[in-house]
């Protein structure tokens, strides 16, 4: 039998890529979306597409509202930045969403854990990424070592793992490696301010991240932008 994996699954261009390489190593998909209240809610729809595309048979959809807290350009009422240069991704910004991923993997392992599934994935970047502290080797490290004294399997003596498979890949290099693997970009959404239609700005981070590495890898962003 295929071991079962967790995949935390956004709908956008990453944890897709990430969707991708989990079910090329040869795991049964387990898939979780988080609701959280983020004003770019149009990726559910994307995840739902993905789905779909992946038949995928088990998937959790949870509702979960961080926009209680705020704090976040994604979650409150604060601008998302735009037409920001490279070299200022590096600090944080407004967009950072207070402990997200820490709430996101603590979902998935509850869950990884009622399925007896040991790995769990995550499609965090640490290279073309917009300064998030949730996404750095030393803190999946550490949720990990976390994961193996917090649960009753890993008291038991089960061992569990966070895959980060894109951790050390230029965008360029995960949109090469989600092609190879066969995936529609098409379904994907990555922008943190989209219109009513889904259609991305071509201004924000997650935009110039997206473009930029679709030009570095010489392929054709199958999106329509608003301004690019």
């Amino acid at each position: 039998m295929k071991p079962n994996a967790v995949i935390l699954l956004s709908g956008g261009l990453d944890s897709t890529t990430c969707l991708a390489i989990a079910k090329k190593q040869g795991y049964t998909l387990n898939t979780i979306t988080i609701n959280y209240g983020q004003h770019h809610n149009f990726e559910l729809q994307s995840a739902k597409k993905i789905i779909k595309a992946f038949n995928i048979k088990n998937h959790r959809l949870i509702d979960l509202n961080l926009a209680q807290f705020g704090g976040s350009a994604l979650t409150d009422q604060i601008a998302v930045p735009k037409d920001r240069h490279e070299s200022d991704m590096k600090d944080i910004p407004a967009t950072y969403v207070p402990a997200r991923n820490t709430v996101f993997l603590s979902l998935a392992l509850a869950w990884a854990e009622t399925l007896d599934a040991y790995d769990i994935f995550i499609g965090v970047n640490a290279l073309d990424y917009s300064g998030y502290p949730d996404c750095r080797p030393e803190y999946i490290s550490a949720f990990e070592k976390m994961s193996n004294l917090a649960t009753k399997a890993s008291v038991e003596g089960a061992t569990f793992q966070i895959h980060t498979p894109l951790i050390q890949m230029t965008k360029a290099e995960i949109i090469l490696t989600g092609l190879k693997l066969g995936i529609d970009y098409s379904l994907t959404s990555s922008c943190y301010d989209p219109n009513k239609n889904g259609i991305p700005c071509g201004h924000c981070d997650a935009c110039f991240l997206r473009l930029k590495g679709f030009k570095e890898a010489q392929k054709i962003d199958p999106l329509t932008y608003l301004n690019k």
